[in-house]
Formats: C-alpha cells, sequence, structure tokens
C-alpha cells in the first residue's frame, strides 16, 4: 500500500467543505488531513501538519484566496489547487492565482446534484492527485498512488480510429498541443515565444468551462499572436491560436485545403473533456503530415494513444521534457508508447514549431 494524499480543504462554506470531503474520500489514494473555514485557521493547521495539497477557495472572509496562496508560496511551497465556482469575475481572479504559483483549478461541486457530483468528482479527485506530483519551486513531490483508478473512456467514444489513408499535403501546417496540470504558465512562456506569424495552433488545456475563455483572453493581452477561446467553425489560421473550451471537445476537421475546429458534447475520455486524445486522434484523421503534434506537463496519459497515431499518420510529434514538467505524466505515457520523434526542454518548443513550419512550407 502506498501513502496516501493528505488535502487541507480550505473554503468558508460549510456546505461546500462537506462535499469537498465526500468526492475526496471516495479515493482510496486521498485522505482529508482537515478543513479552515478562512486562511488563518488554514495557516495554523499547516503549521501543525503540513498537507501534500490545499484546495483553496478564492473568495473567503478575513483574507482573500489570492493574498493567502502568496503567502503560503512565500513560506509553504506547497502545491495549491483553486476552488471556485462559475463566474466571470471568479475566472478572471484565477488567472491571477495561476501566475501566483495555484497547479490547477476546480469547480466547486453543485451540493445535491448527484449526476454533476458523479462527473466533478472523477475531474476533482484527478486534479488533486495531479497537484500532489507536481513540482512547486524546487520542491518534488512523489506520491504512490495505492487505490483503484476512475474507469475511463478512449477517444473511440467521440470518433473512430484513423483510416490509415494518407492526405495530400497542403500549404498549411496546423499544431495540434494537449497540456494539463502545470500547463497554463507553460503554455504561456510558448506562446510568448512565437511570432506573429507562426502557423496556426489548436489546444487543449484542461481547465473547466469559463475559465478557459479568462485564460485565452489573458494570453491574447501577452502574445504576439492572436489568441481566443475556440468557437464552431472557426478555421485555423496562421498567426491565431485557439484553446478548447472547458466541459467541450474540440477536434480538428478539413474543408479543401484548409483547416477549421469543431466543438462537440460527449462523455470524458481519457477523463477529461476536453481531452488531448480527441483532439489528436481528429488531427491524424484530418491533416495526417500537414500536422504536427505537441504534448506537454501534465498528469495522467491523456494525449498517448492519440499522439502515437498522429505519429503514425505521418505527424512531427514532440514532447516536453521531465526537467521542465510540472507533472511528467503525459509526455512520459507518450513517450513510453513510441509515438515522440523529439524529446526537448520547454523553451525549445517554440523553436521546433517554427522549423517545422518551415520544412512543411519547403
Amino acid at each position: 500500500m502506498g501513502k496516501k494524499i493528505r488535502v487541507l480543504i480550505v473554503d468558508d462554506s460549510a456546505s461546500v467543505r462537506q462535499a469537498l470531503t465526500q468526492v475526496l474520500e471516495a479515493d482510496g489514494d486521498i485522505e482529508v488531513m482537515g478543513v479552515a473555514s478562512d486562511p488563518f485557521v488554514a495557516a495554523r493547521r499547516i503549521q501543525e501538519e503540513v498537507p501534500d495539497v490545499v484546495t483553496l477557495d478564492v473568495e473567503m472572509p478575513k483574507m482573500d484566496g489570492i493574498t493567502f496562496l502568496r503567502k503560503l508560496m512565500a513560506q509553504h511551497p506547497i502545491p495549491v489547487v483553486m476552488c471556485s465556482s462559475l463566474t466571470e469575475a471568479g475566472s478572471q481572479t484565477l488567472m491571477q492565482a495561476l501566475e501566483a504559483g495555484a497547479v490547477d483549478v476546480i469547480l466547486k461541486p453543485k451540493i445535491g446534484a448527484a449526476d454533476h457530483l458523479a462527473e466533478a468528482g472523477a475531474t476533482i479527485r484527478q486534479t488533486v492527485k495531479g497537484a500532489a506530483l507536481a513540482r512547486v519551486k524546487s520542491d518534488r513531490r512523489r506520491v504512490a498512488f495505492a487505490g483503484a483508478t476512475e474507469a475511463k473512456l478512449t477517444a473511440d467514444a467521440v470518433l473512430p480510429p484513423p483510416t490509415g489513408r494518407a492526405m495530400a499535403k497542403t500549404t498549411e501546417m496546423v499544431v495540434c498541443v494537449g497540456a494539463s496540470t502545470g500547463g497554463t504558465e507553460a503554455l504561456r512562456e510558448l506562446l510568448v515565444a512565437l511570432p506573429a506569424n507562426a502557423p496556426g495552433i489548436v489546444i487543449v488545456q484542461h481547465m473547466p468551462e469559463k475559465f478557459t475563455s479568462a485564460f485565452a483572453s489573458r494570453l491574447n493581452t501577452l502574445c504576439q499572436v492572436e489568441v481566443k477561446e475556440a468557437a464552431h467553425g472557426d478555421p485555423v489560421l496562421r498567426g491565431h491560436v485557439l484553446i478548447a473550451p472547458g466541459g467541450h471537445h474540440l477536434l480538428l476537421e478539413r474543408q479543401g485545403a484548409r483547416y477549421q475546429v469543431a466543438i462537440k458534447e460527449g462523455p470524458l475520455v481519457s477523463r477529461h473533456r476536453p481531452s488531448v486524445d480527441v483532439l489528436f486522434r481528429s488531427a491524424a484523421r484530418a491533416a495526417g503530415s500537414n500536422a504536427m503534434g505537441v504534448i506537454m506537463t501534465g498528469m495522467g496519459d491523456d494525449g498517448a494513444r492519440g499522439m502515437d497515431e498522429m505519429h503514425k499518420a505521418g505527424a512531427y510529434t514532440v514532447a516536453q521534457d521531465e526537467a521542465t514538467s510540472i507533472v511528467f505524466g503525459m509526455p512520459k505515457e507518450a513517450i513510453a508508447r513510441g509515438g515522440v520523434d523529439r524529446i526537448v526542454p520547454l523553451e525549445q518548443i517554440a523553436r521546433e514549431i517554427l522549423a517545422a513550419d518551415r520544412r512543411h512550407l519547403g
């Protein structure tokens, strides 16, 4: 039996604390070591016993979550998952939280909504497990998971496997990127390094709905490329980046010599929606050798199968290396499947994209 992940829940709502406790302790790998109604109570608990992960409410009395997060990162660099309700204002604040050092974001569970709790619970548990593995500053935490894992579907639940037929070469190359835990800051570093005429990029970052819009808007203010949350039918254009909306799958589709995206409902695939496996499989089917796949930091194996399918369809594939990954889960699984052409540090991924674009243009 491995060590359990000890979680401290910080939230001013007793009902949310209770719901999160029930959701997390449904997994035998996770133990809620305590709850706190405000940051001051939380600080005292952390002085007594340091948890593996903290779930932190954004809006609380006495001290807001962002202020507490910054103090925590300065004194105890513990993996923190921000917990918020679905509000536009909250999503903007969460961008600040991610920049301040939070490793991920979850939605507050809807009390009494059984169907929602069943699906949201799986996501919350996987997010906390990913956070437990995250490197925070110089601290690398490793936890041996002993319990059962959540049952998961493959991309077959959304679209069939690639046919194996070669795609005719088009003028433009499309870049498909997948990331999870630690991906928000890694994607910022990648996209800021790209010039305004970079090839068209589509991204799946594991993130709840509403938050992806704020994330895309924030990136758009920092980058030379245009960044937006993807909408159904958006074309994939040079100098533009489309980010999958949280809670929906993103697929690449071909229209003549051009590409566009489709937004689809569907079940969780590889325990996620949006799923990297769904995007990568759609790229293998629609683009073949006209695509490039990039898999970045993240917990689990979402994207590993899809990247292997892209690789077999002729796409050029790149994985972020272990040294620069917050969690070396998704890249490691993709490498193990043999679907990765090159492994590079985060700071070299932009150069790989531009070099692949030059080769494609000939």
